[in-house]
């Protein structure tokens, strides 16, 4: 969402990115891009169909649970990882959709048809610093942001981290980059 605003909020200076994720890129097309057209086609009638009983009932459904009460094991790794921060005190808040709900039912309709950064270019000439952690589920998305975006831009890779170690641990978090890299920007 910070790269989107800056591509046309022109006040912005800089903007850096940890653990991005292109919300719009993953509804429409799934993790890795391996939603089927098919698959698509099912998720937007659902939606679809729900936003009609959310209106004749007068209010949103709930999603579905985004993280479970505990891991029955057989998880993907991202999802033990999410589990690990936002179920745990360690990142856990009672209004958290990710913590303690979920979305709404049609909350990724939304976003399923307005691609975010399809005009990442206009960042430039303003520089932009990405962040991912190099076993982040979320990598590719921060790659292929650097591959679209014009220069200045930098990515940089944090070794051995997930998506979420970047949240909230400070060995991991290079908050030395992020003061240089905002102190040279904001001259």
């Amino acid at each position: 969402m910070a790269l989107n605003a800056a591509t046309v909020d022109k006040r912005i200076k800089a903007v850096a990115t940890t653990s991005m994720y292109d919300m719009s890129r993953v509804t429409a097309k799934g993790y890795f891009d391996k939603m089927t057209a098919t698959e698509r086609a099912r998720i937007l009638e659902q939606m679809s169909r729900q936003r009609w009983e959310d209106a004749e009932k007068g209010a949103p459904a709930p999603g579905p649970r985004i993280l479970p009460e505990k891991l029955s094991g057989g998880e993907p790794q991202f999802a033990v990882d999410y589990f690990n921060y936002y179920r745990t005190p360690r990142g856990f808040h009672p209004n958290s959709p990710n913590s303690n709900g979920a979305w709404a039912a049609t909350s990724a309709f939304s976003f399923t048809n307005m691609p975010f950064l399809t005009c990442i270019k206009e960042i430039a000439p303003r520089p932009i610093l990405i962040i991912a952690g190099e076993n982040a589920h979320s990598r590719y998305f921060s790659e292929d942001i650097y591959k679209m975006a014009a220069e200045p831009k930098e990515l940089m890779i944090i070794p051995n981290a997930v998506h979420v170690d970047l949240y909230d641990k400070p060995g991991l978090i290079p908050f030395g980059k992020l003061e240089t890299f905002f102190k040279e920007s904001l001259k």
